[in-house]
């Protein structure tokens, strides 16, 4: 087996720099928002975004259209309700189906949020055109490349060429 080199050894793996990358923007983000005085987590915006397009959503639509799982969108939805921003109601034929819609707490805040919105797609437009591959677009085709192949296949793979069994 090949011994790897001591830079390939302290390289960061893709985990660590992704982490640092989402605190990086996260924190300039979230800056962005306490110096427009608003009291509000980046971690919001999809669901808000989702709710200023339409009047409501169970979780299971937020999760789908925020492209987040289910369990992170029940997550995040209780923590909008308990600082005003959502109502939540029981929905569907029996009711254990919850569908939610922004207060008037959080509709009175989406002016505020679009501008810095606005303001956020621009520093990242910027971005994407000082790299010589734009993130924006580099992610989603990972994203994509991942449905199509998920990484534990291709780490169970890697293994398998590592390692072969006789």
């Amino acid at each position: 087996m090949k011994k790897e080199s001591t830079k390939e050894n302290t390289k960061q793996g893709l985990g660590t720099q992704l982490r640092h990358l989402i605190e990086l923007l996260d924190g300039a983000v979230q800056d962005a928002y306490t110096e427009a005085g608003l009291d509000y987590r980046p971690r919001y915006t999809p669901v808000m975004r989702i709710l200023a397009q339409q009047p409501s959503a169970t979780i299971g639509q937020l999760a789908e259209l925020a492209g987040i799982t289910q369990p992170a969108a029940t997550q995040t939805v209780a923590l909008m309700k308990k600082e005003g921003l959502l109502q939540v109601r029981a929905g569907g034929v029996d009711g254990r189906q919850r569908v939610v819609r922004l207060s008037p707490q959080g509709e009175a805040l989406l002016p505020q949020l679009q501008a810095c919105w606005q303001a956020t797609k621009h520093a990242a437009d910027s971005l994407d055109a000082e790299l010589a591959f734009p993130l924006s677009a580099c992610l989603a085709q990972a994203i994509a490349m991942l449905g199509e192949r998920p990484f534990g296949d291709r780490i169970r793979e890697a293994r398998r060429s590592i390692f072969p069994t006789p």
